[in-house]
């Protein structure tokens, strides 16, 4: 198994600089991972390092909190996607689920879904922050907007993913959409039985040392 053809290569820390996007690409090629996962305002530049190459940029939307109005979010994926993103990976409004106002949040994956088009998107539940109901409402709420994926985690929360909550999604979304776990993946054992279980993306900042040694060093994403 190719495991870096699962791997989202990610750097999203607020001190983020110009290098490290480089590295991320230069990595990510050398690598041969699927992707790389960036902040709004990389795209543009992780477009011109991967020019030429099979690496797609995902980009995040509504990060980390997820809270502000649908209306940003929409014109946030929009613009990712003219810079050279081809994936979305959007933070669903917690608060407004937590709320019981699941209308408002399925609108939203549906704007986003429809403004990107055949572009794929990725809706992150946030897992660390739900009720079981929650993260099972949070699915099928993905999955009647017609989303690609659903995710565990921005991987800033109190918490990443877990089995238990990808076992609990992949019951909600069966072979309706693909699961991406992220948020705490840093150990190649790790990483195989999320994609043992049916997981089809991983996103992390350990993709080097997962494909070469397979253990990441303590603090990584």
């Amino acid at each position: 198994m190719e495991i870096n053809k699962y791997i989202d290569h990610t750097v999203l820390k607020a001190t983020t600089v110009k290098e490290d996007i480089v590295k991320l690409c230069q990595e990510a090629k050398e690598y041969g991972f699927f992707s790389v996962c960036v902040n709004g305002c990389y795209v543009s530049l992780a477009a011109e390092e991967l020019k030429g190459t099979d690496v797609k940029i995902a980009a995040v939307v509504g990060f980390p909190l997820g809270a502000m109005s649908s209306e940003a979010k929409v014109f946030e994926a929009k613009k990712c996607i003219e810079d050279g993103a081809s994936e979305i990976d959007m933070v669903i409004n917690v608060g407004l689920l937590k709320s019981g106002e699941t209308k408002l949040v399925e609108d939203e994956i549906r704007a986003i879904k429809e403004a990107i088009g055949d572009n794929v998107l990725k809706v992150i539940i946030e897992t660390c922050y739900l009720t079981e109901k929650e993260k099972r409402t949070a699915c099928q709420l993905s999955l009647n907007a017609k989303a690609d994926f659903v995710k565990t985690s921005t991987g800033f929360g109190t918490g990443g993913a877990t089995f238990e909550d990808v076992a609990l999604m992949k019951e909600v979304v069966g072979d309706k959409a693909q699961i991406k776990a992220s948020g705490g993946v840093r150990d190649l054992e790790t990483a195989m039985k999320y994609i043992e279980m049916g997981v089809t993306r991983l996103g992390t900042s350990s993709g080097v040392m997962l494909v070469t040694s397979g253990k990441a060093k303590e603090g990584e994403y």
